[in-house]
Parts: C-alpha cells; structure tokens; sequence
C-alpha cells in the first residue's frame, strides 16, 4: 500500500484538475437523488438520466410515487436492469418514508440504511452529494482505482472505505468519490486506459501502463 504522502499527493492532482466534481446522475432534491442512485446499481448513470427524465416530472416525491404505483413506475424504469426488483424496493422505500419519516428522506446513514434496497453505499452517495459529508461510496469504480493505485488492499468496499477515510481529510474526503469514479470512467478504463491523457501517470506503477 502507498505511503500516506504519495496518496495525498495523486489525490491533490485530482483536486487541482477538478476542483468542483459532480454526480452525474440528474435529480433536484434528496429523493430524486435516492431514487436515481437505486437504479444506477448495475447500470450507467446515462440510462438511469433518460429513464428518470419523464419519472422525475410525475414522481419526485415518496408521496407521488405510491400514487403512481408500481406497475407505472416499471413502464418508466424497464430500460433498467433489474427494473423489477428496483420497482419493488421504491414502493417499498417510499412507503417507509411515508410512513415512518413524514415522507422525507433522512439526513442519516444509518436511518437511511433502514430502507429497502438502501445499502451503505448508496447512503453514502445521497449523504455525500446531497449533504457535502465526507462519506465515501465505494462502487466498482473506486474499488478498481483504489486497487490499481494501491491506494487500499481491503477485499471488500468497506475495508477500502475505511482505509480511505483514515488517510484523506475531510476536504479532500468529500471529493474522492466523485474524483475516482470520473477518473476510472472517462481515463483510466478498466479494458482500455488512457494512459496517454492521464494526469498522474508518473504516480502510476501498474503492469500495463502503456
């Protein structure tokens, strides 16, 4: 695992290329963001963005949503993979903040967690995003980068989350996510990285850097 400095320093390259990230996804208050990060898992951020543009002007709100129904909702999200269990779990999560948080979503991670299909990563993006906390959401993305930049050697994206939390301070912290997940989308590709258009590629040690 890199030393602490040389972490802080890659990350520091980041922050001065993209001082100000942000999540791709398209929302406008902290239940379209919850729904829209539901959906994304195991998706990309632009299917979730074309199938919410026309769910988000009839169902922005717990309350709306179980007045569209699940069976409407599903003709909005089918384009999604694993619409229908998605489908399954916003009623469900809907019906829960209705029902036990006046219909608004909690500024909490672990009341949040307490909803259906609301894993700690997608606590961590709605508290990270909505809220500006220095929470880390470890997906795909930043479990590869945090890997390949030997950044964390946790197994799982809890033991990287904390790995990371340990080392980065919170100003930085409120970033990462966004930074790693860019990174790893549009550079450093998992089958074809770009290492010519890579900002830290002296910082980079892996096998097949070209």
């Amino acid at each position: 695992m890199r030393k602490k400095s040389e972490i802080l320093e890659i990350m520091s390259v980041f922050a001065k290329q993209n001082p100000n990230p942000q999540c791709e996804l398209n929302f406008h208050n902290p239940y379209t963001l919850l729904i829209a990060v539901v959906l994304s898992a195991q998706s990309t951020d632009k299917g979730v963005n074309k199938a919410t543009t026309e769910l988000f002007k009839v169902a922005d709100s717990a309350q709306k949503m179980l007045v569209l129904g699940e069976q409407e909702l599903k003709k909005h999200i089918k384009t999604i993979g694993l619409y229908n269990n998605k489908a399954k779990n916003i009623m469900a999560l809907s019906k829960q903040l209705v029902e036990k948080f006046n219909g608004e979503v909690p500024a909490d991670r672990d009341m949040l967690t307490t909803l259906p299909g609301v894993g700690r990563k997608t606590a961590n993006v709605v508290m990270n995003v909505w809220h500006h906390q220095p929470t880390l959401a470890v997906d795909t993305h930043v479990m590869r980068i945090a890997h390949r930049l030997d950044f964390s050697r946790g197994k799982t994206p809890l033991e990287i989350e904390q790995d990371l939390v340990k080392i980065l301070p919170d100003e930085m912290l409120v970033n990462t996510n966004h930074w790693l997940v860019l990174f790893g989308r549009y550079t450093c590709k998992a089958q074809h990285p770009l290492c010519d258009k890579c900002p830290i590629y002296n910082y980079c040690n892996c096998k097949d850097k070209k």
